[in-house]
């Protein structure tokens, strides 16, 4: 395949205007704490749509299309759990995290968080939880770059090999350089072309097809399950896509959004904005899918590509049906989607190594010139493990998208839900409920009991976990009870 000029020259100037972004951010970022938080400067808008583009990674226009249009409408049931447990998480936790974090010693990262939360000495919670951060989020790097991969071998003709670099290298140049500030603008500019592409695709999708009617017609002939919403499903499969949505809880690249909003005030804004966002790509994913579904049932001679690889759905009809010059803007937004979540991960894993292992064990007296560098270096350091990973051309991305989220999910999400909302959660009951929610992902993911979404467990159990421990042990202590209770306060001030 020769190589796209059109295609080629949009995303070059896509990539060169991150990079920019990356540049200015570099002049803002004056310490450590802008670096990994952007000295929690964010409004609104920024928040929203920030927390929006790191959550929606590659698997939004690759992963998700796909499995709509390998099964049909059935699929959409995990768009459901998600939209509910994102309400869910700005609605419960979102203002909360941002008042507690900043009531227990200005924490950065939630490792910090949860070592002064509940006053532990010994740091196992803080060596934990940084080691749960860097397995799960080094999966979930690797998710990121296989979607860039896929994108760029799919555009340009590249070999596999070459288009995993070629996908990951803008993503840590901008990363490296500019840190949370970089990753939080980049992020809007993303959030944005993201949903431009996820309304304008479907809608000519359909006009190409004959109508919506004309769409649903040629689907039902195709096969007529493809329009069952309960196809192949029993409860226990509809049970574990609604499950997605408890993942949120507990994901450290969005949670950090939350910590870093100029205040709980800005979050009620923000959360108007976030779940509209949210709602219309869903529904744009969704259809793209599914309409794509008629559209190459009507052109079986174009379908070569997706009839391998259903991820592929949303790159085949754009460049297709538009003009070269909007399908490498359409593209792009492929691109980002994969950079807004993969910057996210790899600046979280590197606060996790810098902030909770290197500092705290191994200089604590490290001046803050020192922590960006070395920051800096992590970021590299993760990367290349992530792109090792990502090697394997047979990687799926949805595959290793859900593995890292039960994790994350079923290990953080508990801790950092009840955290914020009981008092009576103890140093015990965080590190119980925190191994049992990633112990019971790893062992449920390989023995696949049930066929149940190992999240679902690992919540449900970590929770009881917290529960149980906390009860039996000791009372937290006056000045632990003291901030949660001065938190809460703060929290409910309008």
């Amino acid at each position: 395949m020769t190589m796209n000029t059109p295609m080629l020259v949009t995303f070059c100037v896509y990539i060169f205007g991150m990079i920019l972004i990356g540049l200015i951010a570099y002049l803002r970022t004056k310490n450590f704490d802008d670096y990994i938080l952007g000295g929690r400067s964010l409004g609104s808008v920024v928040t929203a749509l920030s927390a929006g583009a790191s959550d929606m990674s590659g698997w939004l226009l690759m992963g998700l299309p796909g499995a709509i249009f390998i099964s049909g409408i059935s699929e959409s049931w995990i768009a459901i759990g998600l939209t509910i447990g994102a309400y869910l998480n700005w609605k419960l936790v979102a203002g909360r995290l941002r008042v507690h974090t900043e009531a227990n010693h200005n924490a950065l990262t939630l490792p910090d968080y949860f070592t002064h939360r509940f006053e532990d000495s010994s740091k196992l919670l803080r060596i934990i939880s940084a080691l749960v951060i860097l397995v799960f989020f080094t999966i979930y790097c690797a998710s990121g770059i296989v979607a860039g991969a896929r994108l760029f071998e799919s555009t340009f003709g590249l070999s596999y090999g070459t288009a995993l670099w070629a996908g990951a290298a803008a993503t840590i140049i901008y990363t490296f350089i500019g840190g949370f500030l970089a990753v939080s603008w980049t992020d809007t500019v993303q959030a944005t072309l993201m949903i431009f592409a996820l309304i304008l695709t479907p809608v000519i999708v359909i006009i190409a097809v004959g109508g919506v009617s004309s769409s649903m017609l040629v689907i039902a002939a195709k096969d007529p399950q493809y329009n069952d919403l309960f196809k192949g499903m029993d409860w226990v499969a509809i049970l574990s896509l609604l499950g997605w949505g408890l993942g949120y809880f507990g994901q450290p690249h969005i949670l950090a959004r939350f910590m870093a909003a100029d205040s709980h005030r800005t979050i009620r804004q923000a959360r108007r904005i976030s779940m509209t966002w949210m709602v219309l790509c869903l529904a744009g994913t969704i259809a793209v899918g599914y309409f794509g579904i008629a559209w190459f049932a009507n052109n079986p001679g174009q379908a070569g590509n997706v009839s391998q690889n259903g991820e592929r759905v949303f790159i085949e009809l754009a460049k297709l049906l538009f003009n070269p010059w909007i399908a490498g803007v359409l593209l792009s937004a492929i691109l980002a989607a994969v950079m807004s979540t993969l910057s996210c991960q790899l600046l979280v894993s590197s606060s996790a190594i810098t902030e909770d292992l290197y500092k705290a064990f191994l200089r604590q007296g490290a001046g803050q010139k020192e922590l960006v560098w070395v920051g800096r270096l992590m970021v590299l350091l993760v990367a290349l493990i992530a792109i090792a990973i990502a090697a394997n051309p047979e990687n799926r991305v949805l595959g290793l998208v859900s593995y890292a989220w039960a994790g994350f999910g079923a290990a953080f999400g508990p801790v950092i839900l009840i955290s914020v909302m009981w008092s009576r959660m103890t140093r015990n009951g965080a590190l119980a409920g925190m191994l049992v929610g990633a112990v019971t992902v790893l062992v449920w993911k390989q023995y696949a009991w049930l066929n149940l979404y190992e999240i679902i467990p690992g919540f449900i159990f970590a929770s009881l976990a917290i529960m149980v421990v906390s009860l039996l042990g000791r009372k937290p202590s006056p000045a632990v009870e003291q901030r949660f209770t001065q938190a809460e306060a703060e929290f409910k001030t309008i």
